[in-house]
């Protein structure tokens, strides 16, 4: 039923894009934002309205050292605008980003309480930070690897499986507005985001869905450790 209903949401046009976001979305984006704010708020908190420090998950930075919060530094700005946004009930309508089997994710009730300026101004800072390769997550089965680097490469023909790199670039760093930077995550991070697009449960990207859709366990947790240890 939901791999149903997320097929109906991507034929009528209701689902997003991997970055695209909606008019509404797309006017917050360009408003001025503060990064010295969303430092302070990253670090720091502010408890008078139940905003948790996201230091305290995602690390100094946003460099995580946990391996189911991922790194958040240096992704693009529209990238994590669109993705915090995703994690907020909008209206009378839910998150588009779920856990598995459509439980609320573990950002929910952190981004609840974020206004749409917060959101902007972290955004700006962790969009200017950098990923510190030294203690980021990298590859670790050598006997994957070489259809990791073949489905990121080339894809998987047959089942009409685009190359990973054709969005997200050979070395993984992403697109600056457009595509998330996928190099130095965790790979079990990596292999949750595809198993819940392929699910339905995260239901931000109609791309990532299609593409996911096409995907075994084995193609997914091929790649996803080969794309940790890219840079």
């Amino acid at each position: 039923m939901k791999r149903t209903l997320s097929r109906m949401l991507v034929a009528s046009g209701v689902l997003l894009g991997t970055c695209a976001i909606s008019v509404s979305q797309a006017a917050e984006v360009n408003a001025k934002p503060d990064a010295a704010a969303g430092e302070a708020l990253y670090i720091n908190g502010d408890m008078s309205r139940g905003v948790i420090a996201c230091v305290s998950c995602h690390g100094d930075a946003g460099n995580s050292v946990i391996p189911i919060n991922p790194n958040t530094a240096g992704q693009p700005y529209e990238y994590l605008v669109k993705q915090m946004l995703d994690f907020k009930a909008q209206g009378d309508k839910p998150p588009l980003r779920n856990g598995f089997d459509g439980a609320p994710s573990l950002m929910a009730p952190m981004a609840a309480p974020l206004t749409d300026e917060d959101i902007r101004n972290v955004s700006l800072y962790l969009s200017m930070q950098k990923l510190n390769t030294e203690i980021a997550p990298t590859a670790t089965n050598e006997e994957t690897m070489e259809r990791g680097m073949s489905i990121w490469r080339a894809g998987i023909a047959a089942r009409g499986v685009p190359a990973c790199a054709g969005c997200h670039g050979p070395d993984g760093a992403g697109v600056p507005g457009k595509y998330p930077r996928i190099a130095g995550q965790f790979p079990g991070y990596i292999a949750d985001q595809l198993r819940l697009f392929r699910s339905g449960d995260r239901n931000n990207s109609a791309e990532m869905f299609e593409i996911a859709d096409r995907m075994s366990d084995r193609d997914i947790a091929a790649v996803a450790d080969y794309a940790a240890g890219l840079r």
